[in-house]
C-alpha cells in the first residue's frame, strides 16, 4: 500500500528502482545479494513487510522470517554496499500502557507477534548499520490494497450495521503524506529514530465515524464495543500515540491533521476511474 505512492511520488525527483516479489524474496539472503550486485544507489527505503497482525499470531516463524530475518537481509546487503536504510516500523512496538504520547526514546514493550517481528527488524537495522532512519507510523490508510477507510466504506454501502472499538487510540495516517515526510527525512534528516503520523489522535470507533460522516453515510448504524467484545487473536496496545519529537528536533515539520488527510483521500476515491481505487 505504502510503496506504491512512495514510488510514485519520488519518481518526480529521483530515479526509482522498485523490487517486490517474486523478483526479491527479502528472505532468500542470496538473491537480495544478487539484486543489490551492480545496482548504482543513493539509498533503500524498506516497506516490505509481513503486515496481518491477527495471521502473525498463527504464523509467527513467518512473521519474524519477513519482518526481522528479511530485514536482517536487506542490511547486511546495505552494509556491504555502504549504502543507507530507511526502515519502516510501527507503533506495535509499544505496549500502550503509556497514559501520554510515546516519544522515540521511549522504551518498546511489544504485545504480539508482529510487534515483535518488527522490534527485532529495528534492532538489525541499528545493530548493523550507522547511516540509517527507523520510522514508526500507523494506522495506515490508501488507495493500494486493504486498510479500515475502505473495509468501513465497504461494508456500509452494502447496509451493513458497524461495530467498532473504541478503547483503542492513534493516529490514522494517510500513506500520500507519509510518503511526502519519508522522502524529507531521507534526504535531509539526520539518521535515528522517527514517528511520523498525521497530526491528531482518535479513538477506531471515532475514526469510523468521521469516516460515514465524510463519505455522507451517517444514516449507517454504528456503535462503539470495547476491545474484549472484538474477538481478535492479536493483542492491540490501547494507547498507539506517537509523539513528533525527532521531526521537531530536525526542523522537519509534521504532517497535516488526519481528517484533512481522510478528506483528501475520499476525493481520490471519487474520482477514480472505476469509481474506487
Amino acid at each position: 500500500m505504502l510503496g506504491q505512492d512512495l514510488s510514485a511520488h519520488l519518481r518526480a525527483r529521483h530515479e526509482v528502482f522498485g523490487a517486490d516479489l517474486p523478483e526479491v524474496d527479502i528472505t532468500d539472503v542470496g538473491r537480495v545479494q544478487r539484486a543489490f550486485k551492480g545496482a548504482k544507489l543513493d539509498a533503500v527505503i524498506h516497506t516490505a513487510a509481513f503486515t496481518a497482525v491477527d495471521d502473525c499470531e498463527h504464523l509467527p516463524d513467518l512473521a519474524f522470517q519477513v519482518n526481522a530475518e528479511g530485514t536482517r537481509n536487506l542490511a547486511l546487503a546495505c552494509r556491504d554496499a555502504s549504502l543507507p536504510m530507511l526502515y519502516l516500523s510501527t507503533d506495535y512496538v509499544f505496549d500502550g500502557r503509556k497514559p501520554t504520547p510515546y516519544t522515540e526514546d521511549d522504551i518498546p514493550n511489544p504485545l504480539n507477534v508482529y510487534g515483535r517481528s518488527k522490534l527485532e527488524g529495528e534492532r538489525h537495522v541499528s545493530e548493523m548499520l550507522t547511516a540509517a532512519w527507523i520510522v514508526r507510523t500507523s494506522w495506515l490508510f490508501g488507495p493500494w490494497g486493504r486498510n479500515f477507510v475502505r473495509t468501513i466504506l465497504q461494508r456500509a454501502r452494502e447496509g451493513n450495521s458497524l461495530r467498532v472499538v473504541d478503547d483503542q487510540f492513534g493516529a490514522p495516517t494517510y500513506t500520500l503524506d507519509l510518503a511526502e515526510k519519508l522522502e524529507e527525512i531521507v534526504t535531509s534528516g539526520n539518521p535515528g529514530v522517527y514517528h511520523v503520523t498525521n497530526r491528531g489522535y482518535c479513538s477506531w470507533y471515532e475514526f469510523a465515524r468521521e469516516i460515514l460522516r465524510q463519505a455522507g453515510l451517517n444514516h449507517v448504524p454504528l456503535s462503539a464495543i470495547p476491545t474484549s467484545d472484538s474477538d481478535r487473536p492479536a493483542l492491540r496496545p490501547r494507547n498507539s500515540r506517537l509523539a513528533h519529537t525527532r521531526l521537531e528536533s530536525e526542523g522537519l515539520g509534521f504532517l497535516p491533521p488526519w481528517q484533512d488527510a481522510l478528506a483528501r483521500y475520499l476525493i481520490r476515491e471519487a474520482e477514480a476511474p472505476s469509481g474506487g481505487l
